[in-house]
């Protein structure tokens, strides 16, 4: 976890925060064993800010996509680039998100003990 936040991140958390957009976003909040930039979890919805290293950590943010959506997370990646050009139209693309439908996780819930298949 970060204590200082890159100036995009910044920027857009001062445009997701306190409920603007209908949902509740946490920052540098733990998603299973990763930590996810924004996360609204009435949403289902993780952003991600990638900054210029990303492009070294392609495979590792595949994964980490991969398996948040095995449990019905949608993972949304701007650039830095994207967030300080056009943060009006990102933090539009991220409320017209909020406004879908959570979906659930398609991995089925754990039984519990005594209940039968």
């Amino acid at each position: 976890m970060r204590k200082e936040m890159p100036v995009a991140e910044v920027l857009l958390w001062n445009r997701l925060r306190g409920d603007q957009l209908g949902v509740r976003f946490r920052r540098q909040h733990r998603v299973g064993s990763y930590i996810a930039d924004f996360f609204a979890h009435a949403a289902r919805l993780v952003i991600e800010v990638d900054g210029d290293s990303h492009g070294e950590r392609r495979e590792y943010d595949e994964k980490r996509t991969y398996w948040m959506s095995q449990r019905g997370v949608r993972v949304v990646r701007y650039t830095n680039e994207e967030v300080l050009k056009n943060l009006d139209a990102v933090v539009q693309s991220i409320a017209d998100l909020c406004a879908q439908p959570a979906r659930p996780s398609p991995l089925p819930s754990p039984r519990r003990t005594g209940e039968r298949e």
